[in-house]
């Protein structure tokens, strides 16, 4: 039977989120609110040079809300590291230089705990050991099997680890035992097979994680943190059971864990759990299950991104606190605008991962697509906004001395043309930092491209991205023309100490016999609704907007309206696809009758029959996001869309589509052909006003078009604004 985890309850909760702001209590240490910062791995833990990078990131966290913190994973011993050359808490020297950390955090009046990960069959070396000789299939090594008595050690490792974080001042610990880490290999019955003291039985594979726990707390004692990352459905064939997971979080309490914190999946699932796709919090349930067989608190986490649906996991009993990351990549001061009661001003996460995982499983820094300063706080060319100076919600003492003023940079008079992304970001940074800007859109709505892109089914989220962009037109002052094209003559008896073209791109035209036909189309009518397709349709072009046309053409029919809008009045109602459907769709078993939690996938029929093209004899879609490309290639195969590669395209007829494929000729019958076939970019006032002598630069689609990128499009305005 639970009991209250509650602490005394606030003077006043901040409405309209009274359980997400009610204080909760987590081994004696008594927290102001119910959201945890969970661990993200943002290159910046495996080089000590980088240490004061990583100590700015948390503490400006910290300084905007954050209570308790998650580092990223840092492993117990060399073998355990992800990398080779991966951070480590293994020495007094290490505990040293984490202190930098955490007195940057405790300055700012938060907590944060150290996550200890041992990567097993994960790490990408030729030294990994693992619970058996199983390989993974997401590196090229093949592990060792750890001997009775090196897993002994490995226990004592995460022990000393342990210790180690208490010297360098960490609140506590959190033992990553889920997403098919080492832990959660000897969990499972898909990887250990062994019959030592360490397998076997269900109740002998826990013992590598109660171990753990029991060790640290004894040697801790009781006032540190130890909270489990615990899998709370593994989502691959072969996983652990209810009954297991259940039995798992018993004794996980009874061996002195303080936190129950959600994973969820393997990274070598084939389900996917955090992409935009996934319906927010739709592993909540889950955890609810957990909830009810502990009284330690649990906290929920996967795609919950806004307050609305922290507040609504929590007040229906499926967890005691929310754990989100990559919102707080996107919004440092996500708990204090939401404690404000201003969630409409948060820069939500829209789980793209195009800055984030995509960046970290290339070895590169995360970052964040919506806000390119996350990890690059100490960067000058992307100092901090003048405009959101938010207090923290816990006392401050600073130890460092405070920077010297300087005088503000006189005042300039800005034209931004174009209100897509990069338009948004360079006007609102702009005006945010005392800058007088108009914005020009040729268009009656701002977005650009993501005003598309928030149409495609499964990218609903994009609409939130514009909904902030909305409230900081508003909020910086930019004076907003829309429904305006706006010509040189105009720009240049404007009087602009600069100009910003941010013109975007236009759809790149097939030369092509036929190609002007009626039922030939360019990609943003058919995604704006302005024609619809028959029946059968080929797609010219498998980039990214080739496999989103595709996906918007074969969506199958379901009640919720698929129209995002552009400001939702509630930002957790995102118009994404039906949890159940979703579930269907990919097979998980949301009774988890069966091991992993998996089930035979039944996605609905597709709309239409779709043919997708492409010149080029590679792989398709191989330039789609490192993360989230097999999702999409892997729902459109669902569906039934034929790829073609190698083609070349002869001409459109009353037959169809007329193609050869290698060197064979073929004619595709459809109805419609829609033509993704790139962009060029649209910078057509360009040359007359550099030729004027107007101060004027290019940014976004309109300096390079190539795959409508847009983390180089908000990065790149983000840049040139604070260079301004």
């Amino acid at each position: 039977m639970r009991t209250s985890v509650d602490a005394p309850p606030a003077a006043a909760a901040p409405a309209p989120f009274p359980h997400l702001f009610r204080p909760v209590t987590v081994a004696g240490v008594t927290l102001p609110h119910r959201v945890i910062m969970g661990s993200m791995h943002l290159g910046l833990e495996d080089r000590r040079s980088d240490t004061p990078r990583l100590a700015a990131f948390y503490a400006e966290r910290a300084r905007g809300g954050a209570g308790l913190i998650v580092t990223g994973g840092y492993a117990p011993n060399l073998v355990g590291r992800l990398t080779p050359f991966a951070g480590t808490m293994r020495s007094r020297r290490d505990a040293r230089a984490h202190r930098t950390i955490t007195e940057a955090v405790h300055a700012e009046g938060g907590r944060i705990v150290l996550q200890l990960l041992h990567a097993g069959r994960y790490a990408y070396h030729p030294f990994q050991v693992g619970a058996g000789r199983d390989s993974s299939p997401i590196t090229p090594f093949s592990p060792r099997p750890l001997s009775t008595r090196a897993v002994e050690r490995t226990v004592q490792d995460f022990v000393r680890a342990a210790g180690y974080a208490r010297q360098a001042g960490y609140d506590g610990v959190e033992v990553m035992g889920s997403e098919g880490y080492l832990i959660n290999q000897f969990l499972s019955p898909r990887t250990n097979r062994r019959t030592d003291d360490w397998g076997g039985t269900p109740a002998r594979r826990r013992r590598v994680a109660t171990q753990i726990v029991r060790r640290i707390r004894r040697a801790a004692g009781e006032d540190f943190i130890i909270s489990f990352r615990m899998s709370m459905v593994d989502l691959v064939p072969e996983g652990q059971s209810l009954q297991e997971t259940l039995d798992l979080a018993r004794e996980l309490e009874e061996a002195g864990a303080s936190l129950l914190n959600t994973g969820i999946g393997w990274h070598e699932s084939r389900v996917p759990t955090i992409v935009t796709s996934v319906p927010r919090a739709a592993f909540s349930d889950f955890t609810a299950r957990i909830r009810r067989e502990v009284s330690i608190p649990v906290a929920a986490s996967n795609r919950i991104t806004m307050p609305h649906s922290a507040e609504q996991v929590l007040a229906e009993g499926q967890a005691d606190l929310v754990t989100m990351a990559r919102p707080f990549l996107a919004d440092p001061d996500w708990v204090a605008q939401a404690a404000a009661g201003a969630p409409e001003h948060i820069n939500s996460c829209i789980g793209c991962n195009q800055a984030c995982l995509d960046h970290t499983f290339q070895n590169k820094p995360a970052s964040c697509l919506v806000n390119p300063r996350a990890g690059r706080e100490t960067d000058p060319a992307f100092p901090p906004l003048p405009d959101r100076p938010l207090l923290p919600l816990a006392p401050t003492v600073r130890s460092a001395t405070p920077a010297t003023a300087t005088a503000p940079a006189p005042a300039l008079s800005v034209a931004v043309v174009g209100a897509g992304p990069a338009g948004l970001a360079a006007a609102t940074q702009a005006a945010a930092r005392g800058h007088r800007v108009v914005l020009f859109e040729a268009s009656s709505a701002i977005g650009g491209q993501f005003r598309l892109a928030r149409q495609i089914p499964g990218k609903e989220e994009f609409a939130e991205t514009l909904r902030y962009f909305e409230h900081r037109l508003t909020a910086t002052g930019v004076t907003v023309r829309l429904n305006h094209r706006v010509s040189v003559t105009e720009l240049l008896d404007g009087g602009y100490d600069r100009i910003l073209l941010a013109t975007g791109v236009v759809p790149r035209t097939v030369d092509l016999p036929g190609a002007d036909r009626a039922n030939v189309h360019a990609y943003p009518d058919v995604v704006d609704g302005l024609v619809t397709c028959g029946p059968r349709v080929a797609v010219i072009g498998a980039g990214g907007i080739g496999f989103d046309v595709s996906e918007l053409l074969t969506e199958p029919p379901h009640p919720a309206d698929r129209t995002a809008p552009a400001a939702p009045a509630d930002p957790a109602d995102s118009g994404a696809q039906p949890l159940e459907d979703w579930q269907r769709q990919w097979g998980v078993d949301a009774a988890f009758a069966g091991r992993g939690g998996l089930t035979t996938p039944d996605p609905a029929p597709a709309a239409r029959t779709v043919h997708l093209v492409q010149r080029k004899a590679s792989k398709m879609g191989a330039g789609l996001g490192k993360t989230t490309g097999w999702v999409h290639r892997a729902t459109l195969k669902a569906r039934g869309v034929e790829f073609i590669t190698g083609a070349q395209y002869v001409r459109i007829d009353d037959a169809g589509l007329h193609l050869l494929v290698d060197g064979a000729p073929r004619v595709l019958e459809v109805d419609d052909v829609v033509v993704c076939a790139g962009q060029v970019s649209q910078r057509e006032l360009y040359d007359e006003l550099r030729d004027a002598g107007a101060d004027v630069v290019l940014v976004g689609g309109a300096d390079v078009a190539a795959e409508l990128d847009a983390k180089r499009a908000i990065e790149q305005s983000t840049r040139v604004a604070g260079a301004l």
